[in-house]
């Protein structure tokens, strides 16, 4: 089975990350996942997804706690912390969790970290299905802000051995998605981590299980893309993305020039999406819990450009207190319909003032022109000639668009339109 065969459509759903930073606990994670398919699995939202440092006891917030004694079986695998997720006692791991999301209809996901534990290899534990040990396939190529991994030599027979015990057992937890984090990153490693990437490409191939293979963090150098689209079904094009203006500008280069590697199985990915509630634990000892800082216009703005470009959607802010019209950004079917079936998509125009995008499926066309300045513009002449029809259905207003009368578009706005 190629990954190509699954993940048709871009992923959505929710990760912790945005929430709970490192400290998501199975009470929240549940709660979430309550919310997600009693209010927006009919939109498509399906996966939940359990961000970093799910095996660490002592986990309070987004920061690591460096050298932190994790929770690890006899194998140099890490399990889940039983004081953060109960139902994980006597070794059940996350197939407790994993069966209570999918008995509420959705898709489970973890996130991991790329490598062997550093613990393991000091203690120098088994790995399974070969007489090596952790030492022995260990690599010196540890993470630079979160140093609980060293690198594996899947070169190795016993490498790709400890990738292939480690995937069988997210298997057997039902776990249908996987974030892989420090191996796509090109300030880091321009080449990215290619060969323990192939490694656990190959090991999820031989679950036999539909894994989802996500990698982060960005940004992944263009050059990589087609060996991106050949082993993973999406990959970070940026770095983590916060709710500030000048994070979201930049995502128009992005999503541009990643645009030729979007097709059915292989999603770049502009990361998940700040809007809501978000970092309710941000950080010891201060107290950054907030709102997201996006203005209404740009969360229109922000939710067109991961629609019209087909990135994966993965909402980052909590769901139970989720307000109305967040819960409008997140429901708007037409909007969606888009993001699902467009199949050509591109920037069309770019100057200082407006970015405009196509999109097609095979019953409708559509136009994003986005007001990139800081004042409130009217729609040029020139930019209306990009549409083909005399009127047109704005898609988040729900209403028709008249193309002969003005069109406003407040400042870092989006006018949003299907033909």
């Amino acid at each position: 089975m190629s990954h190509l065969d699954f993940a048709v459509t871009p992923p959505m759903g929710w990760n912790s990350w945005d929430s709970y930073g490192a400290s998501v606990r199975e009470d929240e994670v549940k709660a979430n996942a309550d919310y997600l398919a009693a209010n927006l699995k009919s939109y498509g939202w399906e996966y939940v997804v359990v961000d970093i440092q799910w095996s660490e006891p002592t986990a309070s917030s987004m920061v690591y706690h460096n050298f932190a004694p994790l929770c690890m079986d006899e194998y140099s695998r890490l399990i889940p912390a039983t004081n953060r997720f109960p139902s994980a006692v006597d070794g059940q791991g996350f197939k407790p969790l994993g069966d209570y999301i999918h008995g509420l209809g959705l898709k489970f996901g973890i996130h991991i970290m790329r490598g062997i534990p550093r613990q393991a290899v000091h203690q120098n534990t088994a790995i399974k299905g070969t007489d090596k040990r952790a030492r022995d396939i260990a690599l010196n190529n540890i993470c630079l802000w979160n140093p609980d991994m060293y690198g594996v030599d899947v070169s190795q027979a016993a490498g790709q051995r400890y990738y292939d015990s480690l995937f069988e057992l997210y298997a057997s937890w039902g776990v249908d998605f996987i974030k892989v984090d420090d191996i796509c990153d090109s300030r880091f490693n321009h080449d990215a981590f290619k060969a323990e990437i192939q490694a656990i490409h190959d090991a999820i191939a031989k679950t036999g299980r539909e894994i989802v293979l996500s990698l982060s963090p960005g940004p992944a150098a263009l050059k990589n893309g087609t060996f991106f689209q050949n082993t993973a079904n999406m990959w970070r094009v940026t770095d983590d993305f916060w709710d500030n203006w000048e994070s979201l500008r930049t995502m128009f280069d992005r999503a541009a020039e990643w645009s030729p590697f979007v097709r059915p199985g292989n999603w770049p990915d502009c990361d998940m999406l700040p809007l809501g509630h978000l970092r309710v634990r941000a950080d010891e000892g201060a107290n950054d819990d907030h709102w997201t800082h996006f203005t209404p216009a740009e969360q229109y703005l922000l939710m067109s450009l991961w629609t019209i470009s087909r990135s994966p959607l993965m909402y980052g802010g909590t769901l139970p207190d989720l307000d109305d019209f967040t819960k409008g950004l997140l429901t708007n079917r037409e909007v969606l319909q888009m993001h699902r079936e467009v199949v050509e998509r591109r920037e069309v125009y770019r100057d200082t003032d407006w970015i405009v995008w196509r999109a097609n499926s095979a019953t409708a066309n559509y136009l994003a022109f986005f007001n990139i300045s800081e004042q409130t513009r009217d729609l040029p002449a020139a930019l209306k000639h990009l549409a083909t029809t005399e009127q047109a259905q704005d898609l988040w207003r729900n209403q028709p668009v008249d193309w002969q009368q003005a069109q406003s578009v407040t400042t870092h706005g989006v006018l949003l339109v299907q033909e």
